[in-house]
């Protein structure tokens, strides 16, 4: 298991929100914490521990207001840290390499592959001639519907038809370097993890899978180490004391790391307004 950091822009601000709140009317999200500091700090902070394969998420659609000043968010972290970390949101084959030329490591696609509710083959096909199967992470974020997962997309509001399972995760490894997969449930409510999706994500091994979603304790943080089988990665986000929760991020490092070799100081963790 590694720990994967992350930075979301909403609104032309890095956020912690709860994800399920997030509505494209009127750019709206339930708000955990909002930062003073801009993409470039936080990728700097990261960078400084050797964080990589981390994840910058922009929240708001491609034709919001806002997207501009997401997108000059994400640049700055990029250039603070080329090749460390991945961008997603409103990403499609016409601009992806905006985003890798940037510095992107890899871009991140969820709606773009699955539209109308369904895999968009060609789309995907489209996706992976445009940057390479290397270079490419599918965000398979979920919720779950009558005991089932499923495939959400455009920013966890909309169901698709494809669940979520091993013979999916299989079909889709063989397209794509990584996962990115959001429990959209419980992400940023910090209350607890998808025990039946870790289950489900530590049987399948293929490729690597992050794991976002609940985490607001230690005791969280060894579940998804257990159910995981130690096989995959975590993000915490709103819990972390870097974003104004109570999870010291020197230990989360260590816990997941196992390791006491870690720089105890860190510069202005709290930088944020909520």
């Amino acid at each position: 298991m590694e720990f994967r950091p992350c930075i979301d822009i909403h609104n032309g601000k890095i956020k912690q929100i709860v994800g399920g709140s997030l509505r494209d009317e009127k750019n709206q999200a339930k708000e955990n914490f909002v930062s003073d500091q801009d993409g470039a700090f936080f990728a700097e902070f990261y960078k400084k521990d050797g964080l990589k394969g981390g994840h910058i998420i922009l929240l708001n659609p491609a034709d919001s207001a806002y997207y501009e000043a997401d997108k000059a968010q994400a640049a700055l972290a990029l250039a603070a840290d080329p090749g460390g970390l991945m961008v997603g949101g409103g990403v499609c084959a016409e601009n992806a390499w905006e985003f890798l030329d940037l510095g992107a490591s890899h871009v991140i696609v969820t709606s773009y592959v699955f539209k109308d509710g369904r895999l968009n083959e060609k789309n995907l096909e489209r996706m992976v001639r445009t940057v390479g199967r290397e270079r490419l992470t599918l965000d398979l974020s979920c919720r779950a519907r009558d005991g089932v997962y499923y495939i959400v997309t455009d920013r966890w509001q909309k169901f698709t038809d494809l669940k979520l399972d091993i013979r999916t995760l299989k079909e889709l490894s063989v397209c794509c370097d990584e996962f990115l997969i959001h429990a959209a449930d419980v992400e940023g409510k910090c209350g607890g993890v998808e025990r039946p999706l870790l289950r489900m994500l530590g049987e399948f091994c293929q490729i690597p899978v992050t794991y976002a979603g609940g985490v607001g304790s230690f005791a969280d943080l060894e579940e998804v180490k257990r159910l995981g089988q130690d096989r995959v990665n975590v993000t915490v986000g709103s819990a972390l004391d870097l974003f104004g929760g109570n999870m010291p991020y020197r230990q989360v490092l260590q816990r997941v790391w196992n390791e006491s070799n870690i720089p105890q100081q860190s510069p202005n963790i709290r930088a944020g307004t909520k």
